[in-house]
């Protein structure tokens, strides 16, 4: 994909793929980009609890024969339905196989993990949603400030005041829960990115923020960003199943009520099987980078505090357990998401760990099993 794009930059076909390869910077709306040596001045802060995109923009279309891309479709309801497959990219993989599950453990279908005939006949109630819908970019939306790029070193990340997006594109991607290939597929090389710009995006939903609703406007503003809405179900457990590479949660009948993808220890940092709690949840955390806690990493490195931000190690969201050290928590790479080892920890994507973040509470029982 990145000789691709590097093709269609110089053949001078549109600002997606300039973008990426970062010839084209999307600035914080006065024309500047940031560097990742020192931080542009914020906008000012403009709190709202409103998505960022009309109404008109978000609402469900019919379609008037079959989705011209089913696999994307089932992913898209799947999701809707609490049965996340990480990315939305319209291609069958592990991740989908599990939402699958997931979806027909739930309503009692047996578990092939495959869009057999009985699942599509389940899930034919909501076909009238389509895969895909067109948005416009909102000012809003499109307006910075963003980070040039995030450098590799812990130490020049915690000179930064946010791990913030990198480019409009990035941000895109996160909010519709996909990625920048995915976009660039979905719409023409020749895309306008900015804002007014009508582009195609797959058909995510459930992100109403509710007017009323309580909490850190930072967090509200961030969920906004994600595409996560703030009307969630009360989980009263989850289990974290490595053999599945899931992790689901229950309510207080135990009954399945979401399910997503998860990355999940390594051999060197095996999971911690057993009972805990989680202690607590908090949003758009700080990272205490501490070399001595991983074994790949020099012990003569300084600790140092990384600010929080979607391109934070930890991503939007700490959950923190009852066993020291360990959590749930988000990723700055979100199509890496059970195919990658991690240090122990248990890593969602950021809008699936904003949207567990608003189903749990302190005291939830977490269940981790091999």
């Amino acid at each position: 994909m990145g000789k691709l794009l590097a093709v269609l930059v110089l053949l001078g076909l549109g600002i997606w793929g300039a973008v990426e390869a970062g010839l084209i910077r999307i600035g914080n709306g006065d024309g500047e980009a940031q560097s990742a040596s020192a931080d542009a001045p914020a906008a000012p802060a403009q709190p709202t609890v409103a998505a960022y995109f009309p109404a008109e923009d978000s609402a469900i279309p019919t379609s008037a024969g079959p989705d011209p891309r089913p696999v994307m479709q089932a992913q898209v309801i799947l999701e809707r339905l609490g049965f996340s497959s990480g990315v939305i990219d319209g291609e069958e993989g592990a991740s989908l196989a599990a939402a699958l599950r997931g979806f027909q453990v739930a309503n009692s279908i047996q578990a092939s993990g495959a869009l057999d005939e009985r699942t599509r006949e389940a899930l034919a109630r909501w076909d009238h949603i389509p895969s895909t819908r067109t948005i416009t970019i909102s000012e809003e939306f499109a307006r910075g400030p963003y980070v040039r790029e995030i450098p590799d070193d812990p130490e020049d990340q915690a000179r930064l005041s946010r791990l913030g997006y990198t480019n409009l594109m990035e941000k895109l991607a996160e909010r519709f829960h996909t990625t920048r290939e995915t976009l660039i597929a979905l719409n023409s090389p020749q895309t306008r990115v900015g804002p007014g710009a009508r582009i195609v995006v797959p058909n995510t939903g459930n992100d109403r923020i509710a007017s009323d609703a309580a909490g850190d406007r930072e967090w509200l503003r961030t969920l906004a960003t994600l595409g996560v809405g703030t009307d969630q179900p009360r989980a009263a457990s989850i289990i974290v199943d490595q053999s599945d590479g899931v992790l689901m949660a229950f309510d207080e009948d135990d009954r399945l009520i979401g399910q997503f993808p998860a990355t999940m220890g390594s051999e060197r940092d095996p999971l911690p099987v057993g009972e805990w709690r989680i202690l607590g949840v908090s949003f758009n955390p700080e990272f205490h980078y501490n070399p001595e806690l991983f074994w790949d990493v020099e012990d003569s490195e300084n600790d140092v505090t990384l600010p929080p931000g979607p391109n934070s190690p930890v991503g939007v969201v700490w959950i923190d357990l009852s066993k020291e050290h360990y959590g749930i928590h988000g990723t700055p790479e979100p199509r890496n998401i059970g195919r990658t080892e991690s240090h122990g920890c248990i890593r969602l994507t950021n809008w699936d760990a904003a949207r567990l973040a608003l189903m749990v509470r302190s005291g939830v029982r977490a269940t981790f099993r091999a």
